[in-house]
Protein backbone atom coordinates (compact mmCIF):
# COMPACT_ATOMS: atom_id res chain seq x y z
CA UNK A 1 0.00 0.00 0.00
CA UNK A 2 1.39 3.27 -1.13
CA UNK A 3 1.21 6.05 1.64
CA UNK A 4 0.32 9.71 0.28
CA UNK A 5 -0.54 13.16 1.99
CA UNK A 6 -2.46 16.05 1.40
CA UNK A 7 -1.30 19.29 0.91
CA UNK A 8 -4.15 21.35 2.85
CA UNK A 9 -4.53 20.47 6.65
CA UNK A 10 -8.08 21.20 7.23
CA UNK A 11 -7.18 22.52 10.89
CA UNK A 12 -8.37 25.90 12.05
CA UNK A 13 -5.24 28.08 11.19
CA UNK A 14 -3.28 29.68 7.88
CA UNK A 15 -2.75 27.09 5.34
CA UNK A 16 0.63 25.44 4.75
CA UNK A 17 3.17 27.21 1.64
CA UNK A 18 2.05 24.68 -0.99
CA UNK A 19 5.19 24.71 -2.71
CA UNK A 20 7.56 24.09 0.77
CA UNK A 21 5.03 21.58 2.16
CA UNK A 22 5.01 19.68 -1.16
CA UNK A 23 8.77 19.63 -1.53
CA UNK A 24 8.62 18.55 2.12
CA UNK A 25 6.56 15.76 1.80
CA UNK A 26 7.89 14.62 -1.36
CA UNK A 27 10.96 14.57 0.93
CA UNK A 28 9.62 12.54 3.31
CA UNK A 29 8.86 9.45 0.52
CA UNK A 30 5.00 10.26 0.48
CA UNK A 31 4.25 8.89 -3.00
CA UNK A 32 1.16 10.89 -4.00
CA UNK A 33 0.12 14.63 -3.02
CA UNK A 34 -3.61 15.34 -2.53
CA UNK A 35 -5.59 18.45 -2.49
CA UNK A 36 -9.18 19.01 -1.63
CA UNK A 37 -12.10 21.28 -2.90
CA UNK A 38 -13.60 22.89 0.19
CA UNK A 39 -15.31 26.65 -0.54
CA UNK A 40 -16.79 28.55 2.61
CA UNK A 41 -16.02 27.09 5.74
CA UNK A 42 -14.44 29.93 7.28
CA UNK A 43 -10.32 28.97 6.21
CA UNK A 44 -8.45 29.31 3.24
CA UNK A 45 -8.25 26.02 1.72
CA UNK A 46 -6.36 26.95 -1.07
CA UNK A 47 -7.96 25.70 -4.42
CA UNK A 48 -7.02 22.39 -5.22
CA UNK A 49 -5.94 23.61 -9.30
CA UNK A 50 -3.34 26.28 -8.23
CA UNK A 51 -2.18 23.62 -5.42
CA UNK A 52 -1.76 20.77 -7.85
CA UNK A 53 -0.09 23.21 -9.96
CA UNK A 54 2.57 24.62 -7.81
CA UNK A 55 3.44 21.23 -6.74
CA UNK A 56 4.09 20.08 -10.13
CA UNK A 57 6.45 22.61 -10.59
CA UNK A 58 8.08 22.22 -6.78
CA UNK A 59 8.50 18.28 -7.14
CA UNK A 60 9.43 15.47 -9.58
CA UNK A 61 7.81 12.07 -9.85
CA UNK A 62 5.63 12.45 -7.17
CA UNK A 63 2.02 11.39 -8.15
CA UNK A 64 -0.57 14.35 -7.94
CA UNK A 65 -4.45 13.97 -7.38
CA UNK A 66 -7.37 16.07 -6.53
CA UNK A 67 -9.49 14.39 -3.53
CA UNK A 68 -12.26 15.64 -3.75
CA UNK A 69 -13.18 18.32 -6.68
CA UNK A 70 -17.13 18.84 -6.40
CA UNK A 71 -18.95 18.45 -9.83
CA UNK A 72 -21.96 19.79 -8.74
CA UNK A 73 -20.43 23.14 -8.13
CA UNK A 74 -18.75 23.09 -11.83
CA UNK A 75 -20.01 24.27 -14.85
CA UNK A 76 -18.68 20.63 -17.03
CA UNK A 77 -17.33 23.02 -19.36
CA UNK A 78 -15.26 25.34 -17.06
CA UNK A 79 -14.49 22.23 -15.18
CA UNK A 80 -13.14 20.52 -18.17
CA UNK A 81 -11.00 23.38 -18.87
CA UNK A 82 -9.47 23.40 -15.87
CA UNK A 83 -8.44 19.72 -15.66
CA UNK A 84 -7.26 19.89 -19.19
CA UNK A 85 -5.41 22.80 -18.44
CA UNK A 86 -4.03 21.01 -14.95
CA UNK A 87 -3.19 18.21 -17.09
CA UNK A 88 -1.05 20.13 -19.23
CA UNK A 89 1.21 20.88 -16.19
CA UNK A 90 1.37 17.90 -14.59
CA UNK A 91 1.13 14.86 -17.39
CA UNK A 92 0.97 11.65 -16.66
CA UNK A 93 1.42 12.31 -12.41
CA UNK A 94 -2.43 13.57 -12.13
CA UNK A 95 -5.74 11.88 -11.26
CA UNK A 96 -8.55 13.38 -10.76
CA UNK A 97 -10.56 12.44 -7.05
CA UNK A 98 -14.76 13.60 -8.11
CA UNK A 99 -17.35 13.82 -5.94
CA UNK A 100 -21.11 14.95 -5.76
CA UNK A 101 -20.05 16.75 -1.88
CA UNK A 102 -21.52 16.70 1.37
CA UNK A 103 -21.18 19.80 2.87
CA UNK A 104 -23.80 22.33 3.04
CA UNK A 105 -21.89 25.66 3.53
CA UNK A 106 -19.81 25.10 -0.29
CA UNK A 107 -23.13 24.87 -1.78
CA UNK A 108 -24.78 27.64 0.16
CA UNK A 109 -21.28 29.60 -0.52
CA UNK A 110 -21.95 29.03 -4.11
CA UNK A 111 -25.85 29.27 -4.06
CA UNK A 112 -25.72 25.86 -5.63
CA UNK A 113 -28.47 22.99 -4.60
CA UNK A 114 -27.63 20.80 -2.22
CA UNK A 115 -30.72 18.50 -2.25
CA UNK A 116 -30.08 18.04 -6.05
CA UNK A 117 -26.21 17.28 -5.86
CA UNK A 118 -26.20 13.63 -6.83
CA UNK A 119 -28.89 13.87 -9.59
CA UNK A 120 -26.29 17.10 -11.04
CA UNK A 121 -23.35 14.24 -10.01
CA UNK A 122 -24.70 11.66 -12.56
CA UNK A 123 -25.87 14.25 -15.09
CA UNK A 124 -22.40 16.47 -15.31
CA UNK A 125 -20.06 13.60 -15.07
CA UNK A 126 -21.39 12.20 -18.33
CA UNK A 127 -20.53 15.16 -19.76
CA UNK A 128 -17.52 15.82 -18.12
CA UNK A 129 -15.91 12.49 -19.01
CA UNK A 130 -16.59 13.15 -22.91
CA UNK A 131 -14.69 16.53 -22.81
CA UNK A 132 -12.01 14.79 -21.18
CA UNK A 133 -11.10 11.86 -23.40
CA UNK A 134 -11.98 13.91 -26.68
CA UNK A 135 -10.93 17.08 -25.90
CA UNK A 136 -15.01 18.93 -26.55
CA UNK A 137 -18.33 17.99 -27.40
CA UNK A 138 -20.59 19.56 -30.26
CA UNK A 139 -21.18 22.76 -28.12
CA UNK A 140 -17.87 22.92 -26.79
CA UNK A 141 -14.31 22.40 -28.24
CA UNK A 142 -11.62 23.13 -25.52
CA UNK A 143 -8.32 21.20 -27.07
CA UNK A 144 -6.97 18.42 -29.46
CA UNK A 145 -8.07 15.18 -28.09
CA UNK A 146 -6.10 14.41 -25.55
CA UNK A 147 -3.40 10.94 -26.00
CA UNK A 148 -4.83 10.07 -22.41
CA UNK A 149 -7.54 10.95 -19.55
CA UNK A 150 -6.32 10.90 -16.12
CA UNK A 151 -8.02 8.44 -13.95
CA UNK A 152 -11.29 9.45 -12.31
CA UNK A 153 -11.61 8.24 -8.94
CA UNK A 154 -14.98 8.59 -6.93
CA UNK A 155 -15.49 9.42 -3.50
CA UNK A 156 -18.11 8.80 -1.95
CA UNK A 157 -20.22 6.25 0.36
CA UNK A 158 -23.53 4.09 0.36
CA UNK A 159 -24.69 2.84 -2.84
CA UNK A 160 -21.85 4.85 -4.73
CA UNK A 161 -19.47 2.35 -3.78
CA UNK A 162 -20.44 -0.37 -6.01
CA UNK A 163 -20.82 2.88 -8.62
CA UNK A 164 -17.13 3.57 -8.12
CA UNK A 165 -16.69 0.13 -8.85
CA UNK A 166 -17.99 -0.08 -12.20
CA UNK A 167 -18.44 3.44 -13.43
CA UNK A 168 -14.86 4.54 -12.16
CA UNK A 169 -11.06 3.95 -12.07
CA UNK A 170 -11.71 3.69 -8.52
CA UNK A 171 -12.78 4.63 -5.07
CA UNK A 172 -11.96 7.41 -2.24
CA UNK A 173 -12.76 6.43 0.48
CA UNK A 174 -12.61 9.14 3.11
CA UNK A 175 -11.75 8.25 6.81
CA UNK A 176 -12.25 11.38 8.19
CA UNK A 177 -15.63 10.43 9.53
CA UNK A 178 -15.39 6.81 9.03
CA UNK A 179 -14.24 3.74 11.72
CA UNK A 180 -11.63 1.73 10.06
CA UNK A 181 -14.51 -1.54 10.47
CA UNK A 182 -16.90 0.83 8.32
CA UNK A 183 -13.97 0.89 5.81
CA UNK A 184 -12.82 -2.73 5.66
CA UNK A 185 -16.64 -3.40 5.19
CA UNK A 186 -17.11 -1.17 2.29
CA UNK A 187 -13.90 -2.35 0.39
CA UNK A 188 -15.35 -5.40 0.59
CA UNK A 189 -18.54 -4.45 -1.51
CA UNK A 190 -15.87 -2.42 -3.76
CA UNK A 191 -13.95 -5.64 -4.74
CA UNK A 192 -17.46 -7.38 -5.27
CA UNK A 193 -18.67 -5.19 -7.42
CA UNK A 194 -15.19 -5.31 -9.38
CA UNK A 195 -13.34 -2.04 -8.27
CA UNK A 196 -9.88 -1.11 -9.18
CA UNK A 197 -7.98 1.36 -6.99
CA UNK A 198 -9.00 1.73 -3.60
CA UNK A 199 -8.07 4.70 -1.40
CA UNK A 200 -8.34 5.09 2.23
CA UNK A 201 -8.32 8.73 1.93
CA UNK A 202 -8.12 12.02 4.35
CA UNK A 203 -6.90 9.37 7.45
CA UNK A 204 -6.26 12.80 10.43
CA UNK A 205 -3.35 13.09 11.48
CA UNK A 206 -3.71 16.14 14.17
CA UNK A 207 -1.28 17.55 16.41
CA UNK A 208 -0.89 15.19 19.52
CA UNK A 209 -2.07 12.39 17.33
CA UNK A 210 -1.52 8.60 18.35
CA UNK A 211 0.34 7.28 16.00
CA UNK A 212 0.56 3.69 17.07
CA UNK A 213 -3.00 3.80 16.52
CA UNK A 214 -2.47 5.24 13.04
CA UNK A 215 0.16 2.69 12.48
CA UNK A 216 -2.37 0.07 13.45
CA UNK A 217 -4.61 1.17 11.33
CA UNK A 218 -2.53 1.88 8.46
CA UNK A 219 -1.63 -2.08 8.74
CA UNK A 220 -4.94 -2.64 8.81
CA UNK A 221 -6.26 -1.11 5.46
CA UNK A 222 -3.00 -2.39 4.30
CA UNK A 223 -3.97 -6.10 5.31
CA UNK A 224 -7.43 -5.42 4.13
CA UNK A 225 -6.30 -5.00 0.46
CA UNK A 226 -6.25 -0.90 -0.29
CA UNK A 227 -4.11 -0.01 -2.43
CA UNK A 228 -3.15 3.65 -1.07
CA UNK A 229 -3.92 5.72 2.21
CA UNK A 230 -3.72 9.22 2.26
CA UNK A 231 -3.28 10.96 5.47
CA UNK A 232 -3.78 14.75 6.67
CA UNK A 233 -1.06 16.06 9.10
CA UNK A 234 -2.67 18.94 10.63
CA UNK A 235 -1.07 22.24 11.59
CA UNK A 236 1.17 21.74 14.93
CA UNK A 237 1.02 18.05 13.84
CA UNK A 238 3.85 15.29 13.89
CA UNK A 239 6.50 15.54 11.22
CA UNK A 240 6.18 14.31 8.09
CA UNK A 241 9.08 11.89 7.79
CA UNK A 242 7.15 10.53 11.76
CA UNK A 243 4.61 9.96 9.99
CA UNK A 244 5.91 8.77 6.53
CA UNK A 245 8.15 5.94 8.75
CA UNK A 246 4.77 4.35 9.74
CA UNK A 247 4.26 2.27 6.87
CA UNK A 248 7.87 1.22 5.36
Amino acid sequence: MRLGATLAHLSDAPPYPVAGWARRLAGAGFAHLWAPEIIGRGRLVPDPFVALAVAAGATDGVGLSTGTVQVPLHHPVELAHRMLSLQAVCGDRLAFGISPGSTRADYAALGRDHRGRFRMFDENVVRLRDLLERGGDADARLADPPATRPPLLLGSWGANVEKAARGFDGWLASGYRTTPDEMVEALGRFRAAGGRRAVAYALPVPAGADLGRLRDDLERYADAGFDDAVVVIGSGGPDPDEVRALLP
